[in-house]
């Protein structure tokens, strides 16, 4: 089946990588040195779909203003999920604005074309709803789907038996009887899931179909997966929805700089004499590193400034951070909290929200999370989780 329409849910903020999401949602954050969102398109485009509507809600500026009215020659129309009330409330926001089978994914997650292409080929009007699945060794703390021949018999969102689940990879084909189904499903907590609406048209008798497919898919939860998405999108062929190893052509790198292999390195970034950037390193456009400072292993978000000998490993940045020179992270693992968790041993040296200011001398000590516009003065050691405007003295 082709000529299905595309619906992208894109409206969620994505509290667990707060301080990022502080002020864009979870589909605009940097995955190699372009938003999720944007990979999600592109997977699209590359599927041939021709018609996309996006669903936005939080941050919803950041994406209409970021895409406009078309992508790649394809028209975008936005519907808006006025409160964040769950995935099926989300698709039900944009009920209005499609006809006929549809094609629904999720715009925080990477997928490659091969997914998306595997569903639409599965999918016929002889079923209300075709999933795509991954074979993964490991699915709990995500959605797992018990498969028995071609018919999916059960959802269970993280699961923790020991059942043969295929993971749900949220790429779905249905059919326009889905709607009622998740308007007649029970709400949890007040929101409308998705997988529950999939559940009743279960429940109804309707078929159900699942397809395994093998490409990528790749998810982050928390601030340290901003990392492992990067480096699985540089370790990926481009042709099963990686990204190739680059230096834009409107880059400048010093004669006696050195690059290590694999990065990406956008327009108008700068990068001083003897400094060493990468393995596994991205720096997005309008990036500058000084002189002999040291970049491996690391996110950095547009406008950044890194000082001299500054070094930064396993380290993601917001936007307009300011890094200054001689300032060390040095990498983790390191015990990070998230809210009221803590989670031990997790490789991130240190997570510096949109337009941080370092005044030089700072070392992070591993796992380190600071809020956006704070100031660290010259020569702080810096631990833990710092809140938005915070201001750390020596």
């Amino acid at each position: 089946m082709n000529d299905l329409s595309a619906v992208v849910l894109a409206a969620g903020e994505g509290r667990r990588l707060r301080p990022l999401t502080t002020h864009r949602p979870k589909p605009m954050l940097p995955a190699a040195t372009k938003p999720i969102l944007e990979h999600v398109l592109d997977t699209l485009v590359d599927a041939g779909i021709t018609d996309i509507t996006i669903v936005v809600g939080y941050g919803r500026t950041r994406v209409q203003s970021h895409f406009g009215p078309t992508y790649r020659n394809v028209p975008l129309r936005y519907s808006r999920q006025e409160i964040q009330l769950g995935s099926g409330h989300a698709l039900l926001a944009a009920e209005s604005d499609l006809e006929g089978s549809l094609l629904v994914v999720n715009g925080d997650q990477l997928i490659d074309d091969r997914i998306v292409t595997d569903v639409i080929d599965a999918h016929d009007d002889g079923a209300a709803a075709t999933l795509g699945l991954i074979q993964r060794s490991a699915v709990e703390g995500y959605g797992g789907v018990i498969l028995e021949g071609d018919q999916v018999t059960e959802l269970v969102e993280r699961p923790g038996d020991e059942r043969d689940y295929r993971l749900n990879a949220g790429v779905y084909a249905f059919e326009p009887d889905v709607f009622e189904a998740i308007r007649t499903a029970e709400p949890r907590a007040g929101e409308h899931s998705l997988v529950d609406g999939i559940t009743e048209l279960i429940a109804s008798g309707r078929e159900v179909r699942g397809v395994v497919s093998e490409g990528l898919w790749v998810d982050a939860t928390y601030p340290w997966d901003l990392l492992d998405v990067s480096f699985q999108l540089l370790d990926s062929a481009p042709e099963d929805g990686g990204v190739a190893s680059s230096v834009d052509e409107r880059a400048t790198v010093h004669e006696s700089a050195v690059i290590r292999e694999p990065v990406v390195i956008d327009a108008d970034c700068e990068v001083g004499p003897g400094a060493v950037v990468g393995p596994y390193t991205c720096l997005g456009e309008n990036v500058t590193v000084g002189s002999n400072a040291v970049v491996e292993r690391s996110v950095v978000d547009a406008d950044t400034r890194i000082g001299q000998q500054a070094t930064l490993l396993e380290c993601v940045t917001g936007v307009g951070v300011e890094v200054g020179a001689a300032t060390a992270v040095p990498g983790g693992p390191g015990d990070v909290r998230v809210g009221d968790r803590v989670f031990e041993a997790e490789r991130l040296g240190a997570l510096l929200a949109d337009h941080v200011r370092d005044n030089g001398g700072v070392t992070y000590v591993p796992g380190t999370v600071v809020g956006s516009n704070s100031v660290i003065g010259a020569g702080a050691t810096v631990r833990g989780t710092l809140s938005e405007k915070t201001e750390v003295h020596h």
